[in-house]
């Protein structure tokens, strides 16, 4: 990718960042000090941190140091490094609502649940690996065995965007947390695989939020068509995880949920059409 479309990527996420920020200033009240208007703006910040997914590297310091060295003339008030990771995890609050405001309409009332491992180390590592334990990482299991982290629970329309998402211990199971996840849907189709068969569950979602939960055991018959539509929610974790969304750098739980939601946003802007995937 050339200097040219990178430029014009970041301009375009600037602007996305930057309108967003202009339509809804009460997410920006928590700045309430002397300092409240800096120079380097909260859109610069979450736009570098964006680059991540753009140039397509590892670590958000790896972004950080490529704007810094080859796009400085775009960000003439640049922090170091320490206060632009600081003030990226302040604005956590603000990207969680950048999730939501790259989502485009959602026409068909289709949706996919489904969760998938965030382990923190290789497996081999297991029995003396203590890695964010103190921040609720735990084993769990998952379809290719035991691992040792968190796992992100999403809902996922059938367009491919991500409409929420949850992080949690390892172990928690996906039933549990789908009535959260699919809190803002009312009146759909819920696409399931086993890990989410419960009758209790069933009902809830149905009188709760009027929404038809499927999965494999309450639909035999129709066993192949429905596998054949969750490729699609397999088809974003794989989009995610391209994007290195399950190797853990953070040395927080809330340095990993910042840096997931960040790849989030990048996603919704990719299948928005505001920057090339």
């Amino acid at each position: 990718m050339d200097n040219i479309s990178v430029s014009d990527q970041l301009l375009a996420i600037y602007v996305f960042v930057d309108d967003y920020l202009k339509e809804n200033p009460l997410v920006a009240e928590w700045r309430r000090s002397p300092n409240s208007c800096p120079a380097f703006t909260d859109a610069e910040v979450i736009t570098i941190a964006l680059t991540q997914g753009v140039f397509g590297c590892q670590t958000l310091k790896k972004a950080y140091l490529l704007v810094s060295s080859s796009f400085h003339d775009a960000f003439p008030n640049l922090c170091c490094y320490k206060e632009w990771l600081r003030r990226l995890h302040n604005l956590t609050g603000l990207v969680g609502h950048l999730i939501w405001a790259a989502l485009l309409p959602l026409k068909e009332s289709l949706y996919l649940v489904d969760g998938k491992p965030i382990p923190v180390c290789k497996t081999i590592r297991h029995g003396r690996v203590r890695l964010l334990r103190e921040d609720g990482a735990y084993f769990g299991k998952g379809s290719t065995g035991w691992f040792f982290g968190f796992k992100l629970h999403a809902l996922v329309h059938i367009s491919g965007q991500i409409v929420t998402a949850i992080l949690t211990p390892g172990n928690w199971p996906e039933r549990k947390l789908a009535q959260a996840l699919v809190e803002p849907v009312k009146g759909a189709i819920l696409l399931a695989d086993l890990g989410y068969r419960s009758q209790e569950l069933e009902m809830s979602l149905f009188n709760d939020n009027q929404m038809i939960l499927i999965h494999p055991e309450t639909c035999r018959e129709k066993r192949v068509l429905i596998s054949s539509v969750r490729e699609r929610v397999e088809t974003t974790f794989s989009q995610l995880w391209t994007h290195f969304i399950d190797r853990v750098f953070s040395r927080s739980w809330n340095g990993l949920w910042n840096t997931i939601k960040l790849k989030l946003v990048h996603h919704n802007l990719c299948k928005a059409g505001i920057i090339p995937a």
